[in-house]
């Protein structure tokens, strides 16, 4: 099996494994526990919270552990609202997680206003834009930092300084970015930020949000005073003992592992550029997140090219896997200006530190020839259907 598809998850680090099984075995505790095996535990989780606070550039008691990045999504923008009654104004890009779009929807429909910040052609947010809008009934801006499917990676601190100058929370959902760009939340100068275990190498299942200490969101859910209030519930040890460790890799490994990755993402996309009527969407690949590509293969489904990989052993993805399964094309590509039918088109390769140049190879082979199969087997004629009018695209007459 070759595995290109780093950006749905990643397989677990074999030092990350090592660290979690004890506290799946012996180590079992509860943190709350008053004896031996029960502190033991709340030892492990203080040691992962501090790991995790050094590998982000923050404070261990300005680290909540969650779920995942969804559950810390809902926790910020949620919390922010309930924290903030007197603001009623929330700020987002139209290419963020399907989590926070759906928040959004959320807010909106119980009277909340929300603008949604457009985007350029390659994924990025003008600052300008967030200028023009921003405003003193605004409670909280939230921008992704490196996108989920193109990989922009967006110019945080502006967009945070021009929140902060009327007084509004800055979150960024950032569970694609640790480990794969220099990410450090006091220079980006951020209230809350979103991170993910099971992106870095690490188990599934776990996540954090860093909260700075000028902000506090309100809790969401009700029970034990875990998580400094703030989350209840007990404390999945191993699953975080297992996002510390990670982390600690991530950060420690990221210059090395870029120097192995990126050529490799460069190759990809001048092998992928051969194929006829391919086109790349987002950044230029040196200026994308590590190992991200999003390829449009016009006139094809990209779910059909998926399909096909998939039976041939290559696992690659149509789009951000939290909506893969919907039949509705990508709000990140069409908010970028595709049409409709270049975003079913897309397929979405991402590599990670333990993928090779021979794979690469691989999959540039078997891509090329899916593609020519598939175009084979219709009767459709690219060149007969390259005009466009009122946004459509429509065969043109002999």
């Amino acid at each position: 099996m070759i595995y290109f598809d780093n950006s749905d998850t990643t397989p677990l680090h074999p030092d990350v494994l090592e660290a979690m099984l004890p506290y799946l075995r012996e180590k079992f505790g509860n943190p709350v526990s008053l004896h031996s095996l029960g502190l033991e535990a709340e030892s492990a989780l203080d040691q992962a919270r501090e790991t995790i606070a050094t590998a982000i550039g923050a404070q261990p008691k300005e680290v909540v552990f969650t779920s995942g990045a969804t559950e810390s999504n809902n926790l910020a923008i949620l919390g922010a609202a309930r924290a903030r009654p007197d603001r009623r104004h929330l700020i987002i890009s139209t290419i963020e997680h399907a989590s926070v779009l759906n928040i959004a929807n959320r807010l909106e429909g119980e009277g909340c206003k929300v603008t949604r910040l457009p985007v350029d052609g390659q994924g990025y947010v003008n600052p300008d834009a967030l200028q023009r809008t921003v405003d003193d009934q605004t409670f909280m801006v939230s921008v992704v930092h490196g996108n989920h499917e193109v990989g922009a990676i967006q110019n945080i601190r502006a967009l945070v300084d021009i929140a902060h100058e009327k007084g509004a929370w800055f979150h960024t959902d950032a569970a694609q970015s640790l480990g794969k760009t220099p990410f450090n939340v006091t220079e980006l100068g951020v209230d809350f930020t979103s991170f993910n275990g099971h992106k870095i190498h690490g188990p599934k299942g776990v996540g954090a949000l860093f909260i700075g200490r000028k902000t506090r969101p309100k809790r969401l859910m009700e029970g034990a005073p875990q998580e400094f209030d703030l989350r209840p519930g007990t404390e999945n040890v191993p699953g975080i003992v297992g996002f510390a460790r990670a982390a600690e890799i991530a950060v420690r490994d990221r210059a090395q592992v870029e120097a192995h990755v990126r050529p490799l993402q460069l190759k990809l996309a001048e092998g992928l550029a051969q194929i006829a009527h391919v086109r790349l969407n987002g950044p230029l690949p040196e200026e994308r997140l590590l190992g991200n590509l999003n390829v449009t293969f016009l006139f094809i489904e990209g779910e059909a090219i998926l399909m096909h990989l998939s039976n041939r052993g290559i696992c690659v993805s149509s789009g951000s896997a939290c909506s893969s399964k919907s039949l509705v094309p990508s709000t990140v590509l069409t908010a970028m200006g595709l049409l409709h039918e270049e975003a079913h088109g897309s397929i979405r390769f991402s590599l990670s530190r333990f993928n090779t140049a021979a794979e690469v190879d691989e999959v540039i082979r078997s891509t090329t020839e899916v593609v020519e199969l598939l175009r084979s087997m219709t009767a459709f004629v690219p060149e007969l259907h390259s005009e466009r009018e009122g946004g459509h695209s429509f065969y043109r007459s002999r």
